[in-house]
């Protein structure tokens, strides 16, 4: 039996999605659930996995345009799983003994990895239990091994033949250098950024941005950190950063100045009872920006772990529209990249977004006395139609008092 390899429907918004790139190669055996190809729409990237184990025929090469539902392989002599034949219902099967402990340990017993995974944890001499799973029925997905790689500073596997690498859009670092003649190398945009670029551009148009600065004294937030980072993350899983301060912190103050988090649409100005916070996360292919929702019922600890799936699942291209859409305020962190300054551009229909920058040390006057602090400097881009200048800066100098005094986020006041 054949099983046809589709395109699956994104959303009704996406109409088109470029196929970046195939994990398999031609001829190739796989089994249910590994990941056969990249898909790229305007908004998100995702693997699509097979449905049946079988051999892989590619019907669409990588690079091409492709739309919802329609065909681009097949998995030649697909196997699918067979039922399991129902219980007679004059003989229903007895409640088997309370075994307490074999219940849980079976159903986390994380499936054998296959495909793509299992190719980058031989090529990377991975054991597959040290990796965190996060597929489907405990499955190792190819994502996953990437993340771990990341997270142990352990370089990638070169790309197998087994796993050809997309040439519709080259990674920087693959380009060479302009001949002396002056030869040039054209790389097509991807629909990624495409996309972007054409967000950024209607933002400048359409809003009435301006941007107001401010320095954040960062000693009492790297003190905590610096103390509580162990048993932060063996309670919770996940590293205490910096970011998460600033988006709770920000979570408060848009309570405070509600224009802010609202939205101009027509002659109404639109305002949220709710914070979700879009946190701008670097992806290969281009800047995504998931939201986290009700970022006011939320601590410290359910910011970190939010960002955390985030970024697992921008990694593992599982990332779903529903994850980018709905946001009122966001947070992006140039300094993760070494960025001192910057002037960060709305994200329509937003009314306004904070920057963050790196941390440094610098010399300061503190009671008549040059010290030297870490500090930092964050930016607020605000739609003056929307937030006036005393709102701004009023919202602003609020989210520096409350991360210079962090133990103000868990207090009232």
């Amino acid at each position: 039996m054949d099983v046809e390899i589709r395109i699956p429907t994104v959303g009704e918004s996406v109409q088109t999605a470029l196929l970046a790139e195939w994990f398999v190669a031609e001829g190739a055996r796989v089994e249910a659930g590994d990941a056969l190809l990249l898909l790229e729409t305007d908004k998100v990237t995702l693997e699509v996995e097979a449905e049946a184990a079988g051999t892989v025929a590619i019907g669409v090469k990588a690079g091409e345009t492709v739309k919802p539902g329609q065909v681009v392989g097949q998995l030649k002599g697909a196997e699918a799983s067979a039922p399991a034949p129902p219980a007679p219902e004059a003989a229903p099967k007895p409640d088997p003994p309370p075994t307490p402990e074999a219940a849980p340990q079976a159903a986390s017993a994380p499936s054998p990895p296959q495909g793509a995974a299992k190719a980058l944890l031989a090529a990377a001499k991975l054991d597959p239990a040290a990796v965190a799973a996060s597929g489907p029925g405990g499955r190792l997905t190819r994502g996953d091994v990437l993340l771990h790689l990341e997270e142990t500073d352990t370089e990638p596997p070169p790309s197998s033949s087994e796993h050809p690498t997309s040439t519709s859009e080259p990674p920087p670092s693959s380009i060479e250098p302009p001949a002396p003649d002056g030869a040039t190398t054209r790389v097509p945009l991807s629909p990624l950024r495409r996309r972007l670029a054409q967000r950024l551009l209607e933002s400048q148009r359409t809003t009435a941005t301006l941007t107001t600065f401010n320095e954040v004294d960062m000693g009492r937030v790297m003190d905590l950190r610096a103390r509580h980072q162990e048993a932060f993350r063996a309670r919770h899983g996940v590293g205490l950063g910096i970011t998460s301060f600033f988006v709770v912190a920000a979570a408060r103050a848009l309570g405070e100045f509600p224009a802010v988090n609202a939205f101009l649409e027509a002659d109404d100005l639109v305002l949220h009872h709710h914070v979700h916070v879009g946190v701008a996360v670097g992806a290969e292919r281009g800047l995504v920006v998931p939201v986290i929702r009700h970022v006011e019922r939320l601590g410290i600890a359910g910011v970190e772990a939010a960002v955390a799936g985030f970024v697992a699942k921008v990694k593992g291209n599982r990332l779903e529209l529903s994850d980018l859409e709905g946001g009122t305020f966001s947070v992006t962190n140039g300094g993760v990249f070494g960025s001192l300054l910057s002037t960060p551009i709305l994200n329509p229909p937003q009314s306004a977004i904070l920057g963050l920058h790196k941390v440094e040390d610098r010399p300061v006057a503190v009671d008549g006395q040059v010290v030297i602090r870490p500090r930092m400097y964050v930016a607020l881009s605000y739609d003056h139609r929307v937030v006036d200048g005393r709102g701004a800066v009023s919202f602003l100098a609020r989210i520096k008092a409350l991360v210079e005094e962090p133990e103000l986020l868990l207090l009232e006041v």
